[in-house]
């Protein structure tokens, strides 16, 4: 029997075409929010802010990640991440807010582009890792533009994402044209 990885989570995103617009609004809203509630300095793990708490925060947060994707939302995406993140993939590891910018300015913008969806039909969780695999559709031809197996480091609402490996493959393109980057809301 296959695992209900969205059990228990706010909304689906293992396929297009779960989420109303009016949810997705809620989404966006709600990861605003979240991003209010991050602290200057990584919260220590302890008894007060432990591994289950982190755990449940970081299933909250999941549905408005994808919401943000799938809307081009650059500037909350950006704002998941810490001022020290460790960003793991083929090209780097990147440090810091600027290394991996140009390039996952061109990613976002070639996976949240019209007429595709992106998929994330596996998402796991434990304490402050999140596992996900994701796929970007062609919504007219079905096919697969993009596909990924990505790990966040994620310290809940207060920590925000510190660490993020990913394997990435791009199918059709690697770089975005201009006019998609200009679909992508960065501030």
């Amino acid at each position: 029997m296959a695992r209900k990885y969205y059990e228990h989570l706010s909304a689906d995103f293992s396929r297009p075409g779960l989420v109303s617009t009016q949810l997705g609004d809620q989404l966006i809203e709600q990861a605003e929010a979240i991003l209010a509630k991050r602290e200057q300095e990584l919260p220590a793990i302890s008894t007060e802010y432990d591994a289950d708490q982190i755990e449940a925060e970081n299933k909250e947060w999941w549905p408005t990640h994808c919401e943000a994707l799938r809307r081009a939302r650059g500037d909350l995406l950006r704002g998941e991440y810490r001022e020290d993140l460790v960003y793991f993939c083929q090209d780097g590891p990147f440090y810091g807010l600027t290394e991996q910018t140009e390039r996952e300015r061109h990613w976002w913008a070639l996976i949240a582009q019209p007429n595709v969806t992106m998929c994330w039909p596996i998402v796991m969780f434990w304490g402050e890792f999140v596992h996900f695999e994701w796929h970007c559709l062609d919504d007219e031809s079905g096919e697969t533009l993009a596909k990924g197996t990505v790990c966040w480091v994620r310290r809940g609402h207060r920590g925000g994402c510190y660490f993020k490996s990913e394997q990435l493959t791009f199918y059709r393109d690697v770089f975005a044209s201009q006019n998609l980057l200009s679909l992508l809301k960065t501030d």
